[in-house]
């Protein structure tokens, strides 16, 4: 059970800091957190509607596996102790 454990540590912590990363990576609209980090860094970069709609998917998926994740996490620690 301490190795479902610690893999479920992992998986939070790994999709935390991914989640993290591609939220940051989307299309800044005017002064916010992405744009301070380096976001916006120029208008051509993320411009392409496509490479906007693939960073949306990613970042939906990724959240998706980390609810997952942190349920699972939950519902082992409910059952176990």
């Amino acid at each position: 059970m301490a190795a479902l454990k610690i893999t479920f540590l992992v998986l939070i912590v790994l999709t935390s800091i991914l989640l993290a990363l591609t939220v940051l990576m989307h299309k800044g609209k005017g002064g916010g957190v992405s744009d301070m980090f380096g976001g916006g860094i120029s208008s051509s970069a993320g411009s392409s509607g496509v490479a906007e709609r693939n960073l949306n998917r990613i970042t939906l998926g990724v959240l998706i596996v980390w609810v997952v994740v942190i349920v699972g996490y939950g519902l082992m620690q409910k059952w176990v102790f």
